[in-house]
């Protein structure tokens, strides 16, 4: 594939000042970095980049069942409605499958809990290369199960549980819908820049050609991040592409949140299509002039913050008790 050359006019300002700082800053760029500092470097990212850690009502440290041993989990709880359950929205962090903990997207959780007025409990799913898949998505539907099952006791609402997650996170979102369809009631998916096709038809993506060369998520970095993930398995898969899913009827309502110049946008762009054809109800945002990864920046841009905002209000319609 041919990458087109990088043109920082089609960034809206802010991103452009805020990657000409990063670059200007000296730091190595990701894929040059060993695995333990390169995850360093995404955490710090969220700390430097997501803006204050805005205060919750309680967080709670949890352990999921998992199917190789149990599963971290943080539960963020809003100001309590009494005699009220929570409805929850499970969150799953990016970082292609190699990156990214519960620290690392705190921010954002915070974030969400206060736009939507619900719980949300973020997810410390395996990692590649020390857990190649299908490790993270197993653990992803463990963790849901367990939650559901056990909300009762947590002050939860079994009845009213969405998924959210950006970038890898997106995609093991939408594969939870697929996977526990018909057998835990999730009420919403919402799906921040996902990466829904990991397949050799994801490589002729228009958006991997025209945002290839685009910082912070170049191909060449997507392809470092994914490949320990996919290791010699079947990239056909719908654990590792969702938008290869054949039956896409009854899944729950989608709002997919895209960035215009990311790598990643098409992979978007072709779920709602397809989420559409299936009489899915989808709700289409792209963000003029952001790139992938803009959600965990909204300490310094607007526009993250935004997209936050008008996520917790579409999980508020929807869980609201």
């Amino acid at each position: 594939m041919q990458i087109a050359r990088f043109d920082p006019l089609r960034l809206a300002p802010d991103v452009r000042e805020l990657l000409a700082a990063m670059a200007a800053s000296g730091a190595p760029p990701l894929e040059s970095l060993p695995l333990a500092q390169r995850r360093e470097a995404y955490r710090q990212i969220g700390a430097r980049l997501g803006g204050e850690q805005l205060p919750v009502r309680e967080v709670r440290a949890l352990l999921a069942d998992g199917p190789a041993g149990e599963i971290p989990l943080r539960l963020y709880l809003p100001d309590k409605a009494d005699g009220v359950p929570y409805g929850v929205t499970v969150y799953l962090h990016g970082g292609g499958w190699t990156l990214g903990d519960l620290d690392s997207h705190d921010r954002i959780c915070r974030r969400l809990v206060r736009a939507s007025g619900c719980a949300v409990a973020s997810v410390d799913y395996r990692l590649a290369p020390e857990h190649p898949a299908p490790a993270g998505p197993e653990d992803v539907l463990a963790a849901i199960r367990w939650l559901a099952s056990h909300a009762v006791s947590l002050g939860l609402d079994p009845e009213r549980i969405a998924v959210a997650g950006d970038s890898a996170g997106g995609s093991l979102a939408a594969v939870a819908c697929q996977r526990l369809r018909g057998e835990v009631p999730l009420r919403a998916q919402v799906l921040f820049y996902p990466s829904t096709d990991l397949s050799p038809a994801g490589e002729h993506y228009l958006s991997r050609q025209e945002n290839g060369a685009v910082p912070p998520l170049t191909l060449e970095l997507m392809r470092v991040l994914s490949s320990p993930f996919m290791d010699g398995f079947d990239t056909t898969d719908t654990r590792l592409s969702p938008l290869r899913e054949m039956d896409l009827r009854n899944l729950p309502p989608a709002l997919i949140v895209t960035a215009q110049c990311d790598v990643l946008r098409d992979d978007g762009r072709y779920y709602r299509d397809a989420l559409h054809a299936a009489d899915v109800q989808v709700e289409y945002i792209e963000v003029p002039g952001m790139v992938h990864g803009f959600v965990e920046m909204a300490g310094v841009l607007p526009a993250a913050a935004e997209a936050i905002e008008y996520a917790g209000a579409y999980l508020r319609g929807i869980l609201a008790g």
